[in-house]
């Protein structure tokens, strides 16, 4: 029987307000654990703000003092009155000018606090999530975390929670004097607050949805433009500029309405408001200015009334923008929460067994993966890898090569079975041990903004000047480095482009022997080199896999050729296993490869 699609919509609309409760609650904890080191500060700026708030809503209150009690005084030739209201109005005005300035440093300090501690779990977060994380997770969306999610955050804490705070406690505080001073013109202000509330509330539902788009279209703006920056080269390549510019117009155009239509809210809110106010001030003129004809009111409360009325609606529009300005940080809250939420794949194990004095062993028992559940790349594979023996690995794009690669510097588990090094289950090595075991060079060679000497230390932190240049000249990269202006101090600028993909494949080969593990990960090292360039690294590669395991992932069999042992892949299975003159003169599929290879070079 099918069930019917009302209910389906019911249930699922249910299953969304829980969800959005749970983001919601998510949000808050995360701000609660914010604010809790800093609870004390935060209590004695809050007071600096309630003193701050009643000291300024007194100066109605003693203008009518003034009016109705000082000025007879004074006419009767007494100063005191007068003298000790205009004393009291005088503190006051110092009093709310001093303590503003005060907490106002308080709030900034306190929110610089809160988004220096949220900037660095954020960062240790993008480190610590695993490497299938950031595969699906885009570097746009962790700059926009980075940048315009905090500082929506910061717009709220350095301005927005004072406007709100102080403009809540200014109304409680005119409307408790005001009644105090005369209940009717009080009630005038209530009956006020009725359209005004009305007002607020419809704003605040239709600015929800409104600023959350524009928080939306705002993030999809920086990640197109980060990701169309960094694939410059292929939109460039493909002739894509105009319709990367295209796109980049479209998502602008999006951001652009939805900032018109937050407008168009304000636009409507912000005279409404002053609607409101003027209607006040005209009534509470005309109602006690009779009663001050008819003699039932004094001038003073008249001026005190007419004041506090115009003053009331005043904090309304600050609190309202606080109010866009809560709506545009929570959905960046939400969007940051859900980041620090996230769980790394690959766990630590919570009692690591040592690894002492590594040889190098590496086993693959029974290891099922897949990327998804439904497509498996590995079904039980088994290999195992002598220490210090040179293994290629050769097979069809989609072979599992890479992911065999992956899987042996733990980048990802396997489902089923296990991954050992020295007989070690990879998954109970602590994260230093199995970086100090296992080192992994990459075709893209990455290097970092700085100089020759501090990439090359990446290998091992802390590394002596003798130790970087012994390493250079192992793998044969101290000469050209030697003949740079600055030598070793040179600066590679943004991701080694000054220097060719030999010489940047060279520096990272001195990064990996400087690091000495005891199993080394070559996956697609030398795919990206031209022939002089492979040449230039092969005496460097071979210096860098003496001594020690290494599995090399290559198409080019020139790598391959100084490999102890060829394994071909097809499907995730092993199809042939031998050195490679043994596979060469077996006729099988490594064999044609190479002939293959061979005609290439004629």
């Amino acid at each position: 029987m099918s069930t019917p699609t009302g209910v389906m919509d019911e249930d699922r609309i249910v299953l969304d307000k829980e969800h959005n409760r749970a983001i919601r609650r998510r949000s808050r904890q995360l701000l609660g654990t914010l604010l809790s080191p800093l609870r004390l500060r935060f209590a004695l700026t809050i007071l600096l703000v309630v003193t701050a708030q009643a000291a300024k809503a007194l100066g109605p209150t003693l203008v009518a003092l003034a009016i109705d009690r000082g000025l007879p005084a004074l006419t009767a030739g007494r100063w005191g009155p007068i003298g000790l209201v205009g004393g009291a109005y005088i503190v006051a005005a110092v009093t709310t000018g001093v303590l503003t300035t005060i907490y106002i440093r308080a709030a900034a300090r306190i929110s610089q606090a809160i988004l220096f501690d949220l900037r660095k779990q954020v960062f240790v977060q993008t480190q610590r999530l695993s490497l299938e994380f950031h595969e699906s997770y885009t570097s746009g969306r962790f700059i926009a975390r980075q940048t315009s999610d905090l500082e929506a955050l910061r717009e709220l804490l350095d301005s927005g929670l004072n406007n709100l705070v102080s403009g809540i406690l200014y109304m409680v505080f005119v409307a408790v004097l005001l009644f105090l001073l005369d209940w009717r013109s009080g009630l005038i202000l209530l009956l006020a607050s009725v359209p005004m509330t009305m007002l607020t509330r419809w704003f605040q539902k239709r600015s929800q949805l409104v600023y959350r788009e524009t928080r939306t279209a705002s993030a999809h703006l920086i990640v197109h433009f980060v990701e169309s920056m960094a694939g410059m080269r292929a939109l460039q390549a493909f002739r894509r500029e105009d319709a990367s510019a295209e796109r980049y117009g479209e998502l602008t155009e999006d951001y652009r309405k939805a900032t018109h239509r937050s407008m168009g809210l304000n636009g409507f809110f912000d005279p409404g408001l002053v609607l409101i106010g003027n209607v006040t001030v005209v009534a509470t003129l005309l109602f006690d200015g009779f009663r001050v004809f008819h003699g039932t009111l004094e001038i003073g409360a008249l001026v005190a009334a007419l004041l506090y009325a115009k003053r009331y609606f005043g904090p309304v529009e600050q609190m309202a923008q606080f109010y866009n300005a809560f709506q545009s940080a929570s959905a960046a809250l939400e969007k940051v929460s859900g980041l620090l939420e996230e769980q790394p794949s690959i766990k630590r194990p919570v009692h690591p067994v040592a690894l002492r004095n590594p040889a190098g062993r590496v086993d693959f028992d029974q290891v099922e993966f897949g990327y998804t559940p439904s497509h498996v790349i590995l079904p039980e594979f088994n290999l195992t890898i002598p220490a210090g023996q040179t293994v290629a690995l050769v097979g069809a794009t989609g072979a599992g090569k890479s992911t065999l690669a992956k899987l042996i510097t733990r980048f990802y588990d396997p489902t089923r079975g296990a991954v050992r090094l020295d007989g070690i289950d990879l998954r109970l090595l602590s994260p230093r041990d199995l970086r100090d075991g296992v080192v992994m060079v990459t075709q893209e060679a990455f290097l970092f903004s700085g100089t020759i000497a501090e990439n090359i230390e990446l290998g091992k932190p802390g590394a002596s000047e003798e130790e970087i240049v012994r390493a250079a000249v192992a793998v044969g990269v101290h000469r050209f480095i030697s003949e740079l202006p600055d030598g070793y101090d040179t600066d590679v600028n943004k991701r080694g482009g000054r220097l060719s993909s030999g010489q940047r494949q060279l520096v990272s080969f001195a990064r990996a022997f400087l690091a000495n593990p005891s199993v080394l990960v070559l996956d697609e090292a030398t795919s990206s080199l031209d022939i002089p360039s492979e040449r230039l690294v092969q005496h460097g590669l071979q210096t860098l896999l003496a001594g020690r395991t290494a599995l090399i992932i290559a198409h080019r069999l020139s790598t391959v050729a100084i490999a102890d042992r060829v394994i071909v892949l097809d499907a995730g299975q092993v199809i042939e296993d031998g050195t490679p003159s043994e596979l060469i003169s077996a006729a099988g599929k490594f064999a044609r490869l190479h002939e293959a290879w061979e005609e290439s070079l004629v």
